[in-house]
């Protein structure tokens, strides 16, 4: 049996997954998180499937040697690509950010007819698309790549003209389809989630992957008996494998609260340099 007091991984291409983070504070503030950013390579998106699976494993390995008790893949493109391979790979549970928002979405819709917006690489690979329609196959799925919401999330655009005439680009399509249900399937879009749910309108449910995620974790360490009972006092170690600067300048805007210290890792503590 593990030691619950150990803590969770979490790990990204970058930024983004400090939204995942967030959310499990929120929902499990007594637990310890270590996360990792792969600042040297984001994105994962624009690289093939073998070098996603590749960059998946040497995170992994990473936090495996801290002692991680639990892994969350908290990028669309690692869990639609690489989370099948991981879970082969080492005998420590696992789950990514696609499975929960795609149970939440499947649950919430009631004319069976969901929008998804992604990068231009979550879309392409049709993750939540296929799981989707796995897991019911009456529902009508209508995909929306949305590549400005993620640099306008990183450069604090979140409110405003600006933000609001880049949701109605991308959402304007899908609402015309009739959708009542909407998956934000990028872990920076919760970062625009005001201006989103704004032009969406209020009768379009929205599923936000980060906070699925989140209660998929409180879920799983619960059934394996894994759980912090600790109600609060839980601590975020962030660790990147280049330049923090950038990091620390927004981080703490995507965590919610103060980001502390990024530890930038020692190149020989990296697993890619044991090759």
């Amino acid at each position: 049996m593990t030691d619950p007091s150990r803590p969770i991984g979490v790990f990204d291409s970058g930024i983004g997954g400090l939204t995942v983070v967030r959310a499990i504070q929120d929902r499990l503030p007594g637990e310890d998180i270590l996360y990792f950013g792969d600042t040297a390579r984001v994105p994962y998106g624009t690289k093939s499937p073998e070098t996603v699976i590749r960059f998946s494993r040497e995170s992994l390995v990473f936090l495996n040697r801290r002692g991680i008790k639990l892994l969350v893949v908290a990028c669309n493109t690692a869990s639609a690509i690489a989370l099948p391979l991981l879970k082969e790979s080492m005998p420590i549970p696992m789950l990514g950010v696609i499975l929960p928002g795609v149970r939440a979405a499947v649950g919430a819709s009631k004319n069976r007819r969901v929008g998804v917006l992604g990068t231009e690489a979550t879309v392409a690979s049709c993750a939540y698309k296929n799981g989707l329609l796995e897991a019911d196959d009456t529902l009508t799925i209508f995909q929306q790549a949305c590549p400005l919401l993620v640099p306008l999330a990183e450069e604090g655009w979140t409110r405003g003209e600006v933000p609001e005439l880049a949701a109605h680009t991308y959402l304007d399509p899908l609402l015309q389809e009739g959708i009542d249900t909407l998956i934000l399937g990028c872990t920076h879009y919760p970062m625009l989630k005001d201006v989103i749910a704004k032009v969406a309108g209020s009768s379009v449910r929205l599923v936000d992957s980060a906070e699925e995620t989140a209660q998929e974790t409180a879920v799983q360490l619960d059934r394996l008996g894994m759980a912090n009972r600790r109600s609060q006092g839980g601590t975020c170690r962030v660790f990147v494998s280049d330049t923090a600067q950038r990091f620390e300048t927004i981080g703490s805007a995507f965590l919610g609260r103060s980001l502390g210290s990024v530890t930038v890792v020692d190149q020989s503590d990296l697993p890619w340099y044991e090759r």
